[in-house]
C-alpha cells in the first residue's frame, strides 16, 4: 500500500505546474484508482464555488488549496446565475466559470466539475432560475418536456465554454457530474440517461459520474458511469457501495465529506472540532480513495441568493449570508486549525522528501471608523410606477426574482380586524400610513395580526421580502414568491393592490436624498468613508435588526439580529483607497444612525 501511495501523489506532482497541463493527459477509471496518463492517481480535492468568493481573490484561495496539500477544486455551476433572464446568460465577472477553471489550471489545480442544473449547496431554488416556475406544468428533476428543453439549452451554453476545458482536450477539467444526488430525490433511470446524453452532446465526452449519500446510491446511480458517494468517511462502506453499483470494480471516491455543515437564521453556528474529522480523513487517503471535502472554501453567499430548507416535519429554515462552514478556510480566506490538522494528515501521504508550500499568513484585517450616514430615504422615495391587480400577484407573475416587492392597498373607515394573509413567502413588515403596525415570520408560521385601524382612508402597505427559496426536497416544486394567496381583514376579502418592484439589483441608481421620515418606516441609509490602505473588515450590524448592506455597489449580503451571524465579511478587494460608499437597507430598527466595523467575525451570536 505504501509503494501505491508513492505511486499515487508522485502522479499528482506530475502535476505541479501550469505548464504541465499544456500538453494532453489522459484520465482514466481503473479497477480500484483512478489512472493519470496511465498511472495511480489519488484525488485530493476541496470544493469551493466561484460566485461565492470574488473574482479577484480566487487565485489566493486557490494557493491555500495547494497550500493544505489539495491537488483538485470542485465546484458547481449555477444556472440561475447565468441565465438570470430566460434565454439571457451572463458569463461575465464573478460568473466567468471559464476564467475560474483556468485559473485552477495556472496554479497547478486539477478541477471537477459539478454543472447538473440542480445543484442544492444552500443555494437559492437549488441553483434553477426562478422564471422555470413562469412556464405553465414545468417540472424540475423529471421527463417534461418544458423543462428538458430548458435545460437542453443552458447545458449547450455551458458546453461552449467548457467543454474544451476537459482533460481530453488539453484542460484540467477530470470529471464532470450528472444531476445531483439524485437517489435522494427519485430514482428514474430514463431521466438519468437523457441527463448523461445531454451532457454528451453539449461536448462534455470526457468521463463523467453521478454522487448520492450514502443510503440513495443505488436509486441515484446510472450504469455505465461511475457512483460516488457522499457522506461517509469509512473505507469499508465506500468501496462496498460503489462496487455494488459499479459491476463490482472502483475507483473510489467520496464526492462529498463534511468536515462541518452551514447556519440558518435563528439557529446556533455550527462547528466541529477537526480532531473529529482527522481520522477519517487519515483512513479514507491511507486505503487511497479519492475525496472532495464540502466545504474546503465556503465564503460568502451574496445578492439575495441564499436557499432555504422547508419539508412537512421542520420550518421554513432560510440559509445566513455567511457560507463560512467552519471550513478548513474561513470565510476571508485564511487557514484555520482544522486546515492545518488537515495539512498534517495530507502531509503524511506524501513521498519522501516532498514539502507543501508554505501556509500564507493571515490576511490583514481592520477596523474602519464609525460610518455616519450623509442621505436617508424612506422606502416611499424609491418606488417604483405600481403595477395595478384586482389580488395580489406573486414574484413571479411580477416578474421578479429577487428582493423585495410592497403591496399596497386603501382601507376606507375598516373596523380594528385580524389581518390574514394566505400563502406568505417569507417576511412581512406591515404598515398603516407609513408606520410599522407589525412583522410576520413564515419561519414562525406566522401569517396574522391584530390591526388597531384608525378611522377614515388608512394605507395599508405589506413589504414582502424573499428570504430565499427552498433548495432541497419535494418543494422544489412549491417555490413562488411574495403574497400567493388572498389577504382578508376580518374575514373580507382585500381587493385592489398596487404593487411596487424593488429588486434592489443596482443601489447606484437610487436617489437616496433625505426627506421626512415617518417613524417605524424602513430606511435607506447611504455614507461614505475614506480609506488610505485597504483590507478585509466585518461590517458589525449587532445593534441593527434586519436588512441589507451594499459597499461601492456590491451586495455583501442580509443581516438579521437574530443571529447567529452579526457581521456581514468586507472583502478588501471590494474596498478602494480613497473614497467608499456604503448603503444599508434598515426594515425594522431604522434610529440605527451609525455603522460600526471589526477585524473578525460574529458568526455565534443568537438574540
Amino acid at each position: 500500500m505504501k509503494k501505491l501511495l508513492i505511486l499515487v501523489y508522485g502522479a499528482a506532482l506530475l502535476f505541479t505546474s501550469a505548464t504541465a497541463q499544456n500538453n494532453k493527459h489522459t484520465f482514466a477509471l481503473g479497477d480500484s484508482v483512478f489512472l493519470l496518463d496511465g498511472k495511480p492517481f489519488q484525488m485530493i480535492s476541496g470544493e469551493m464555488h466561484y460566485p461565492r468568493v470574488p473574482k479577484e481573490a480566487w487565485r489566493q484561495r486557490m494557493k491555500m488549496a495547494k497550500a493544505m496539500g489539495l491537488n483538485t477544486i470542485g465546484t458547481y455551476v449555477f444556472w440561475n446565475l447565468h441565465e438570470p433572464q430566460k434565454g439571457k446568460f451572463d458569463f461575465s465577472g464573478n460568473n466567468d466559470v471559464a476564467a475560474f477553471v483556468k485559473t485552477a489550471q495556472e496554479e497547478g489545480l486539477w478541477v471537477v466539475l459539478r454543472p447538473s442544473p440542480y445543484v442544492c449547496a444552500e443555494w437559492e431554488f437549488g441553483g434553477y432560475p426562478w422564471w422555470l416556475q413562469n412556464e405553465k406544468g414545468l417540472e424540475v428533476r423529471s421527463k417534461e418536456s418544458q423543462y428538458l428543453n430548458e435545460y437542453r439549452t443552458y447545458i449547450n451554453e455551458l458546453g461552449k465554454r467548457l467543454a474544451p476545458l476537459q482533460i481530453n482536450h488539453g484542460g484540467n477539467i477530470l470529471m464532470i457530474q450528472v444531476e445531483n444526488e439524485y437517489g435522494s430525490y427519485g430514482s428514474d433511470k430514463e431521466y438519468l440517461d437523457i441527463n448523461r446524453k445531454m451532457f454528451i452532446d453539449a461536448g462534455f465526452d470526457g468521463l463523467l459520474y453521478t454522487c448520492d449519500p450514502t443510503g440513495d446510491v443505488g436509486k441515484g446511480h446510472l450504469d455505465g458511469l461511475l457512483p460516488a458517494v457522499n457522506g461517509t468517511d469509512k473505507p469499508a462502506q465506500i468501496r462496498k457501495l460503489v462496487r455494488e453499483n459499479h459491476n463490482g470494480k472502483g475507483p473510489f471516491y467520496v464526492a462529498e465529506w463534511y468536515p462541518a455543515w452551514f447556519d440558518w437564521w435563528g439557529t446556533k453556528h455550527h462547528t466541529v472540532p477537526a480532531e473529529k474529522y482527522t481520522p477519517g480523513l487519515d483512513s479514507v487517503l491511507a486505503a487511497g480513495i479519492s475525496i472532495n471535502m464540502y466545504m474546503f472554501h465556503g465564503g460568502t453567499t451574496r445578492d439575495f441568493m441564499n436557499g432555504a430548507n422547508f419539508n412537512d416535519r421542520n420550518p421554513y429554515e432560510p440559509q445566513i449570508s455567511s457560507y463560512d462552514y467552519d471550513a478548513p478556510l474561513d470565510e476571508a480566506g485564511n487557514a484555520t486549525h482544522k486546515f492545518m490538522e488537515f495539512r498534517k494528515v495530507i502531509q503524511k501521504y506524501l513521498p519522501a522528501g516532498t514539502v507543501l508550500p508554505d501556509v500564507p499568513l493571515a490576511k490583514p484585517a481592520m477596523k474602519l471608523p464609525p460610518v455616519h450616514f450623509t442621505a436617508v430615504s424612506n422606502l416611499y422615495d424609491v418606488l417604483p410606477k405600481a403595477i395595478k391587480n384586482k389580488t395580489p400577484l406573486s414574484f413571479e407573475e411580477l416578474k421578479q426574482a429577487y428582493g423585495f416587492v410592497m403591496y399596497r392597498t386603501i382601507l376606507n373607515n375598516a373596523s380594528p380586524g385580524i389581518l390574514k394573509i394566505e400563502g406568505l413567502r417569507d417576511y412581512a413588515v406591515v404598515m398603516l400610513n407609513g408606520s410599522r403596525a407589525g412583522v410576520l415570520d413564515r419561519r414562525l408560521k406566522q401569517d396574522s395580526m391584530q390591526l388597531n385601524i384608525p378611522a377614515g382612508k388608512v394605507v395599508l402597505d405589506i413589504l414582502v421580502e424573499n428570504l430565499g427559496r427552498i433548495n432541497f426536497g419535494p418543494y422544489l416544486l412549491k417555490n413562488t414568491k411574495g403574497i400567493t394567496g388572498k389577504v382578508t381583514l376580518s374575514g373580507n376579502q382585500l381587493e385592489n393592490w398596487q404593487m411596487y418592484s424593488l429588486p434592489f439589483n443596482d443601489v447606484a441608481k437610487l436617489n437616496i436624498i433625505n426627506r421626512k421620515i415617518y417613524p417605524d418606516h424602513p430606511l435607506i441609509k447611504s455614507g461614505e468613508f475614506n480609506l488610505t490602505e485597504v483590507a478585509d473588515t466585518y461590517f458589525d450590524m449587532s445593534n441593527w435588526g434586519k436588512g441589507v448592506v451594499w459597499v461601492n455597489g456590491h451586495n455583501l449580503g442580509r443581516y438579521w439580529s437574530i443571529g447567529p451571524q452579526q457581521t456581514l465579511y468586507v472583502p478588501a478587494e471590494w474596498l478602494n483607497k480613497g473614497k467608499n460608499k456604503v448603503v444599508v437597507l434598515e426594515l425594522i430598527k431604522p434610529e440605527q444612525s451609525v455603522l460600526e466595523s471589526s477585524d473578525k467575525p460574529i458568526l455565534n451570536v443568537l438574540k
